[in-house]
């Protein structure tokens, strides 16, 4: 098997897991917060205004369909009605990495028909850390082409990498290489983890290396860990990936780190409904993100994703409602109780 060949493969293994296995580890702390009741809220739920605006656009809800998936021919029906429900909600997108598609080309349509369905959203492109230092910004040119996006996410995952059988155990270099993107490319720039969370610190040098936005990726939802340990053929691998499932930064917590450094802040990683969505925004992040709670209705149906998604306005509509928070920007100061492990990790940030 050509390595080509190998990375589309693994983005159907990827996605076939997802859908039948449980692929979910730890908690991402959501069950910690509270938002403050508000018995008076003096404001018309039926008014509610979820419009919020994210580097320069201006988006119908602070729901983010996060990146989920792409470079196999398997991919092409859910990316097509996933950018359906981006259009259909004026809601920003993210697609899955797009490395098989720049080392194979006739693996872009899975990539190319979400501009095709989704001509007026938001859209993200995809390279990993490593394939930018590897292969420089001309990689992230064709990306962002190829998708015709509106920014791009430059993901990195160095715990996929370090139990993954073909991952990249060479994370040199990464930081100049993530300086001279942001330094040269036209596009913003958005640095992404994928499930281990990000610290103040690393937000630190993100920001300083120019990152329009930071987009969390913590820990306490889809676990890439426990997607390794199911492909891995070999048990040493999946009990390296066994060891590691409760690595990471909670996501609240991550969250929290990242707030102090900064913004604007995407925060996925766990977040199941509107209530966390709106809690995300009471915490400081100015979208949610969901892979996971709209990958399984995206396999089934174009009707089952919008009702998923209308469900999630519902919910964050009745949790702006019952913080008396007419608009995004309202919901962005109301108070929060947290409580349990959570409070106990946010109080250790300096």
């Amino acid at each position: 098997m050509t390595k080509e060949t190998a990375t589309s493969s693994r983005k159907r293994d990827h996605l076939v897991i997802c859908c039948e296995k449980p692929i979910e580890a730890g908690d991402a702390g959501f069950k910690d917060v509270r938002l403050v009741h508000n018995a008076l809220p003096e404001c018309d739920m039926d008014a509610i205004e979820t419009r919020t605006r994210f580097l320069d656009r201006t988006l119908s809800s602070p729901l983010f369909i996060a990146a989920m998936t792409g470079g196999h021919p398997d991919t092409l029906e859910v990316n097509r009605r996933l950018a359906r429900a981006a259009e259909r909600y004026n809601l920003g997108m993210g697609v899955g990495s797009q490395r098989a598609a720049l080392e194979k080309p006739e693996l872009e349509e899975s990539f190319v028909v979400v501009r095709e369905e989704a001509p007026h959203a938001f859209l993200c492109a995809n390279l990993g850390i490593i394939q930018l230092r590897d292969h420089g910004i001309e990689w992230a040119e064709r990306a962002v082409e190829m998708i015709d996006a509106d920014a791009i996410a430059i993901h990195i995952n160095s715990l996929q990498e370090a139990i993954q059988p073909e991952g990249d155990h060479n994370a040199e270099g990464c930081l100049e290489a993530l300086r001279d993107l942001c330094e040269e490319f036209s596009y913003p720039v958005i640095v992404k983890e994928t499930g281990s969370g990000i610290s103040a610190g690393t937000a630190r040098a993100i920001w300083g290396a120019g990152a329009s936005a930071i987009d969390i990726g913590g820990y306490g939802g889809t676990s890439w860990a426990k997607i390794e340990c199911l492909r891995a053929r070999d048990p040493g691998l999946a009990d390296l990936g066994e060891a590691f499932l409760s690595w990471g930064i909670p996501t609240v917590v991550s969250l929290c780190e990242v707030r102090t450094t900064g913004n604007p802040i995407i925060a996925t990683g766990g977040l199941r409904s509107g209530i966390d969505i709106a809690k995300a925004i009471a915490l400081g992040a100015d979208l949610g993100g969901m892979a996971l709670p709209l990958l399984k209705p995206a396999m089934e149906s174009d009707d089952a994703l919008f009702a998923a998604v209308e469900a999630i306005h519902r919910e964050l509509e009745v949790a702006m409602f019952l913080t008396g928070s007419r608009t995004v920007r309202d919901l962005s100061h109301a108070r929060t109780y947290i409580t349990g492990l959570t409070r106990q990790m946010i109080e250790t940030i300096n």
